[in-house]
């Protein structure tokens, strides 16, 4: 397990490429951080080395730099990172916790494949009415606002962004189940996210079987693993499935006029 969590760190955390184009990455000696496109796109740290010299006064840093940018922030903390009372200082300095997810890997090769239900189909997504069905989903799924999402998604699909594959499974015309697939060049894991299915339709095998489709296709493409950042509900799943988890993953956030 230790061989695999090291791997997802480099890969994933430390060496990963911008999510698109025109996103910057910073990396230094203790810190890799994230600058999105403009109001779109992920801003925050996403991986850290630092000792209880140091947290502070990197932490202060981010702030500071974050805060000239006029723009929140997310520190993205795992379980395993140093030093042990990392949480703590993140709170010290002001970000606030959000939910707890639990870091989920599972090879690509040996995990097991799922068909959708009768009637239900999956479909990729390439255009504005797909990308509307899938917002709208998530709506539902999740019981939050999708616009930012929506305009994100339509910037990438008509970039042409390959590394992003979207989909929506269909009960007749119906989308019930929407999620996406990030797919970091060379790297050896592809990544679930946004996996959501609307309340009625839950329970009938929808999820599971867009998680084999997605695998399919990071199989096809000559990824090694499977990344998800469950939630409470997707993780009982995703074990039954075979993924291990490897860690806890909390989001800190910070933002502009914030004590």
């Amino acid at each position: 397990m230790t061989v695999i969590r090291d791997a997802f760190d480099a890969d994933m955390r430390r060496r990963a490429p911008p999510e698109r184009p025109g996103v910057r990455v910073e990396i230094e000696p203790r810190i890799r951080r994230t600058i999105g496109l403009d109001d779109r796109g992920w801003f925050g740290v996403e991986w850290s080395d630092l000792d209880e010299a140091t947290a502070a006064k990197a932490i202060a840093r981010e702030i500071a730099i974050f805060a000239a940018l006029g723009h929140p922030f997310e520190w993205k903390y795992y379980d395993y990172d140093s030093p042990p009372d990392l949480e703590q200082h993140l709170v010290d300095a002001g970000l606030v916790k959000e939910e707890d997810e639990s870091v989920m890997i599972g090879e690509v090769a040996t995990l097991p494949r799922t068909k959708p239900p009768s009637g239900v189909r999956i479909v990729e997504v390439t255009d504005e009415t797909g990308v509307d069905m899938l917002v709208e989903v998530h709506r539902i799924a999740f019981g939050r606002p999708q616009a930012r999402y929506r305009e994100t998604l339509l910037a990438q699909i008509e970039s042409g962004d390959a590394t992003n594959v979207l989909a929506v499974a269909l009960a007749g015309d119906e989308p019930v189940c929407a999620a996406r697939l990030e797919l970091p060049p060379g790297s050896r894991f592809a990544s679930l996210w946004g996996g959501g299915t609307i309340p009625e339709w839950r329970g009938r095998g929808i999820y599971r079987a867009l998680v084999s489709w997605r695998a399919d296709l990071a199989a096809a493409r000559g990824y090694a693993y499977l990344h998800v950042d469950a939630s409470p509900l997707s993780r009982p799943i995703l074990e039954r499935l075979g993924f291990v988890r490897i860690a806890r993953t909390t989001p800190y956030v910070w933002a502009p006029g914030r004590e």
